[in-house]
């Protein structure tokens, strides 16, 4: 079967892994409202095309933090990729710097750092943290990433507790008995074969440890999970660097809004001061050019870009990347759009669907 769009790696990705794999890739909390939202909401959106302008030549590129990126569709920070390809964030990391996009490194990746440096070493990379209740162990792991030339930290802010996952219930799943979370182990037993305990984020991390963060690294500080504009204004007034508006994929607390819907909010809130970035139910290039219409920098993906790997590894991920720059860049051409500096709000109608 050809694969010509995210929606047929999904189905090819299904067949090729255990129900209890694609159940935890696919994982949802509780009723899968806000997951399923996720998607829908995007095609609530209506476009206005411009046209009669030369559009003969459509340039993607833009940049985040200063870096310049082949196109605005980055890799959001997802666990455990050994899952669903044996190389794992290998794989992932390598499709990425072929791309010349950014790719954000879980916390809990199912490879080191350095092993995924060493795979991909002129990729740009971004390291997503879980603050641990061991600030000393947060202090290891971004002097870590810091050394190993991740150029920003990413936040994620949305899991003080693990949302409830029924179908990983259902499965027993048990991550903690098959796979070393090694950038979590002491170094005392980094280097040892002996699997670390699953360390799950401080419960009691908030607004005023940012400082302390802050005092640990120079990189650039981006919250990740941002929903509202009282947050976003909250972390403009504590001097982060950028937001990740994002719902975590519908799989924290559900019934909250689609990561879309939340952005205009997110985006209105910070009056430009930071850039905004969204993960969550971009499934098309149409949606890449929502998002953008709507104010993010740049979108990222997270279950599609495991699709690929599952479908085919490092050459999946590089397919799912391809289609979906191609349908943005199509998406431009046929609203009128020639540079991602063109996309601006007038794009958007907003439907009753």
């Amino acid at each position: 079967m050809s694969l010509v769009s995210l929606a047929d790696f999904k189905a090819h990705a299904q067949e090729q892994l255990s129900k209890s794999s694609w159940d935890f890739i696919e994982g949802e909390a509780d009723e899968g409202i806000t997951n399923n939202d996720n998607v829908a909401a995007f095609k609530r959106l209506r476009l206005r095309p411009r046209y009669l302008r030369d559009v003969s030549e459509v340039d993607t590129r833009t940049t985040i933090q200063g870096q310049e990126i082949k196109a605005p569709i980055c890799i959001s920070p997802t666990a455990f990729h050994s899952i669903a390809w044996a190389d794992g964030e290998r794989s992932t990391a390598r499709a990425a710097q072929e791309a010349n996009i950014c790719y954000i490194t879980s916390t809990y990746a199912s490879c080191t750092l350095e092993d995924i440096v060493a795979a991909a070493p002129r990729g740009l990379r971004w390291f997503q943290l879980y603050v641990q209740s061991d600030w000393e162990l947060n202090k290891l792991l971004i002097q870590r990433a810091e050394g190993q030339g991740f150029k920003a930290l990413v936040i994620t802010v949305d899991a003080p507790v693990i949302g409830k996952r029924r179908q990983d219930i259902r499965n027993q799943l048990n991550l903690e008995a098959n796979i070393m979370l090694k950038d979590l182990r002491s170094p005392e037993v980094r280097n040892s074969t002996h699997s670390a305990s699953m360390s799950f984020p401080s419960a009691s991390f908030c607004w005023n440890d940012l400082s302390l963060l802050q005092s640990i690294t120079r990189l650039p500080i981006i919250l990740k999970g941002i929903l509202t504009k009282e947050d976003a204004e909250l972390a403009v007034k504590h001097n982060v660097q950028g937001i990740f508006v994002s719902n975590h994929g519908g799989r924290q607390l559900d019934e909250v809004p689609a990561s879309i819907d939340a952005l205009t909010e997110v985006v209105a809130a910070v009056k430009g001061k930071v850039e905004v970035y969204m993960d969550g139910g971009v499934r098309t290039g149409n949606d890449v050019l929502k998002a953008l219409a709507l104010g993010a920098k740049c979108v990222f993906l997270g279950r599609p870009i495991l699709w690929g790997l599952a479908c085919k590894g490092e050459h999946g991920v590089k397919e799912v990347l391809n289609i979906l720059k191609a349908e943005f860049q199509t998406s431009m051409a046929l609203s009128g759009c020639r540079s991602v500096a063109e996309i601006s709000p007038d794009l958007i109608q907003f439907s009753r669907l």
